[in-house]
């Protein structure tokens, strides 16, 4: 083993032992779930049939950790709670990025889920019927 070798492997297992702040927000959150996510999450894995749809929930995309994520639909679902009505203009540029990123982004109110998970549902099943749009070029790319 080469004196390089071993310090690659060093600093391999040093970047595996620091963890990312936003992962560490995601465990958190996936941790304590509110009641609202908490219904979705169950319906998304027991009600809801789509067609080759796998959803995980407090996914990292890129700065951001989304509710709930199908990659394969480009699919990510928010629950907004409260707070989010005093920040509208932050929540429009998450959704621009992940647009950018190539995913849909469908924005639900605690309360919509709470008292109307038919209708959620019903949107959701929607939404997933249209193909998703293409994957936009990477910067610099076509």
């Amino acid at each position: 083993m080469t004196e390089d070798t071993e310090v690659d492997r060093i600093w391999a297992r040093t970047d595996r032992a620091m963890e990312p702040p936003q992962r560490k927000f995601a465990r958190q959150m996936r941790a304590r779930p509110t009641e609202a996510e908490r219904k979705l999450w169950w319906h998304l894995r027991h009600t809801l049939s789509l067609t080759g749809s796998h959803f995980r929930r407090q996914v990292q995309i890129g700065p951001y950790v989304a509710d709930f994520v199908s990659h394969r639909l480009k699919l990510v679902i928010e629950v907004d709670g409260g707070q989010h009505a005093m920040q509208l203009v932050q929540d429009r540029a998450r959704t621009q990025r992940l647009e950018l990123d190539g995913y849909r982004v469908l924005r639900f109110w605690n309360n919509e889920v709470l008292s109307n998970i038919e209708g959620v549902l019903a949107e959701i099943q929607r939404v997933t019927q249209r193909p998703p749009p293409p994957t936009p070029p990477h910067k610099g790319e076509g």
